[in-house]
């Protein structure tokens, strides 16, 4: 199936919340392909998840930072083509980089955190999302550098693009390029309240789909 098909057809048909966990065998069974969400606290995350599967709720948000504490894992439904649908799990992950949260809590949730990067062999990718207003802060820019230098596959999202004009988001997306000390790589700006982004997101989960 060529790109150009599932950049036209693909969507995600159907969501649901499966599971959440802070230990290996608390995972949902299964050989579905992962796809992980990270970032900072208040990032945006949850409004990226339901914009992305279009199920209002499906993520819950919250105005309080650090409320996601555990592996949270949705089971998606994609459609590639008219014939080809393919089921997934999205995993949300708590978020990091969050001053008043306790150390102990801190250092819990980087322990399971990086046991589920570490050990998952159904991981494909982890999608490290940045708030694209500001420049990456330290702890985007260690967790960017720990998943590349421990040979985990990222994209970066740069989230609540709708708050900047065209040439701001232009601006912007190459700041947070040369924070992270990127090569190459194609950064998505995305906007969860006007759907920007989301059929790039979509392509990238579309060609990981067919593996």
């Amino acid at each position: 199936m060529s790109s150009e098909v599932i950049k036209k057809d693909m969507n995600i048909t159907s969501g649901q919340y499966i599971a959440s966990a802070v230990k290996i065998d608390q995972y949902p069974e299964g050989e579905l392909h992962e796809i992980a969400f990270m970032g900072r606290s208040n990032v945006g995350k949850s409004s990226l998840i339901n914009s992305l599967s279009r199920r209002n709720g499906l993520a819950r948000t919250s105005g309080s930072p650090g409320k996601t504490q555990t592996l949270n894992f949705y089971k998606l439904m994609a459609k590639l083509s008219d014939t080809d649908k393919r089921d997934f799990f999205l995993v949300d992950l708590p978020g990091y980089g969050y001053a008043r949260t306790g150390k102990s809590n801190r250092q819990q949730w980087a322990k399971f955190i990086e046991e589920y990067l570490l050990k998952s062999p159904r991981l494909q990718l982890v999608c490290q999302l940045i708030d694209i207003r500001h420049d990456p802060m330290d702890s985007d820019i260690s967790a960017y550098k720990w998943l590349i230098e421990n040979d985990v596959p990222v994209q970066v999202i740069a989230t609540k693009a709708d708050k900047l004009n065209r040439m701001a988001v232009k601006k912007n997306v190459e700041a947070i390029r040369k924070g992270l000390g990127m090569k190459g790589d194609h950064i998505i700006a995305y906007s969860s309240e006007k759907g920007l982004g989301r059929p790039e997101l979509l392509d990238v989960i579309g060609q990981i789909l067919l593996k």
